[in-house]
């Protein structure tokens, strides 16, 4: 029987753009190889978009 992997926490932070109950939140985490952006209003039940380090860095660059 082959071993799992133990699960990564994200450490999920929310925007610091989002107001506070507004329809606007988004949060970001990361994991090895990946950023992770949902929506704060799904509370975790929503889906996850996945982004490569190297794709957020130039999103990031694009919108600063």
């Amino acid at each position: 029987m082959a071993e799992q992997a133990p699960a990564v926490s994200p450490g999920w932070r929310k925007s610091s753009y989002s107001a506070n109950g507004g329809t606007a939140c988004v949060e970001t985490g990361h994991i090895p190889g990946a950023v992770l952006v949902r929506d704060t209003t799904q509370q975790g039940a929503g889906p996850v978009l996945h982004v490569s380090p190297a794709g957020w860095r130039r999103f990031v660059a694009e919108i600063s």
